[in-house]
């Protein structure tokens, strides 16, 4: 990067894990020239946002360009492990297996625990429940799905109490960062039958997985999976130049991650 510097604006793509962590080792050949590093991923808790901010650069991720796709995969991996498809898969692939038997149609009623509860108007054309604690939004669920972003207060959120506070035979979905979960508290969940089946997109230790993971007949996986898609890469590189742009024109981007102030 100092070779080809000075660099103003920096622009960093999906499948970055050979890389990380992005930190004052890797981006000080940056400084002082860079005023914008962009991510094109929802997540960046790969980034050392405290440095960069100490040096005055703007950090900013992609917000709506992966959303969809990765709420796409939670309801794969829910059907997945609703219908334990990962051990129908193996027995299809068997010499003298039966075709399996058709998808049954299901409805959900939706319980949602966030910072901020949603419009009623919203609510009520999804057929939302607000629950203005995670432990009761825990309690009432059969299926558990986890899609928020990793910091150091959400790293290792569901752990033992969380599982204990689930119901039993719970269903665990994640799709948001794998150290979101506490991995050795979702095995022992698994063993005991505390739940019943997990689907996960995402793991503690990527690239790497715990072979209890790739092992178990009650675990569905996915390389990370979620957010790459063709029309996912193309918007969040639509959201990257936008960030640039209103930058330069506006004097702050669109989606920083921490306000620097300016304009």
């Amino acid at each position: 990067m100092a070779a080809n510097g000075p660099i103003h604006a920096f622009i960093i793509r999906m499948g970055t894990p050979p890389y990380e962590p992005f930190d004052a080792d890797l981006l000080s050949a940056l400084t002082p020239y860079s005023r914008i590093i962009v991510s094109a991923s929802a997540g960046y808790n790969e980034f050392d946002v405290q440095w960069m901010a100490s040096q005055n650069i703007w950090l900013c991720n992609t917000v709506d360009a992966v959303a969809e796709v990765t709420v796409d995969m939670a309801v794969f991996l829910l059907l997945a492990v609703l219908r334990n498809t990962s051990v129908a898969e193996r027995r299809v692939r068997a010499p003298g297996c039966i075709s399996p038997k058709k998808a049954a149609i299901f409805n959900l009623n939706v319980f949602y625990h966030n910072r901020r509860q949603l419009s009623p108007a919203i609510e009520a054309q999804y057929n939302l429940t607000y629950c203005d604690s995670l432990y009761k939004l825990l309690a009432a669920s059969d299926i558990v799905s986890i899609l928020c972003p990793l910091n150091e207060v959400i790293t290792g959120l569901i752990g033992p109490a969380k599982f204990a506070a689930m119901k039993d035979g719970v269903f665990i979905i994640n799709t948001a960062r794998g150290a979101v979960i506490d991995e050795d508290a979702l095995i022992a969940a698994l063993e005991c039958g505390k739940v019943a089946r997990a689907g996960l997109d995402v793991f503690s230790d990527e690239p790497k997985v715990n072979p209890y993971f790739l092992e178990s007949d009650d675990v569905v996986v996915q390389p990370h999976l979620g957010g790459l898609t063709d029309m996912a890469f193309r918007r969040a590189e639509k959201e990257c130049f936008e960030n640039v742009r209103a930058l330069s024109r506006d004097g702050r981007p669109s989606s920083p991650v921490v306000d620097l102030g300016g304009k």
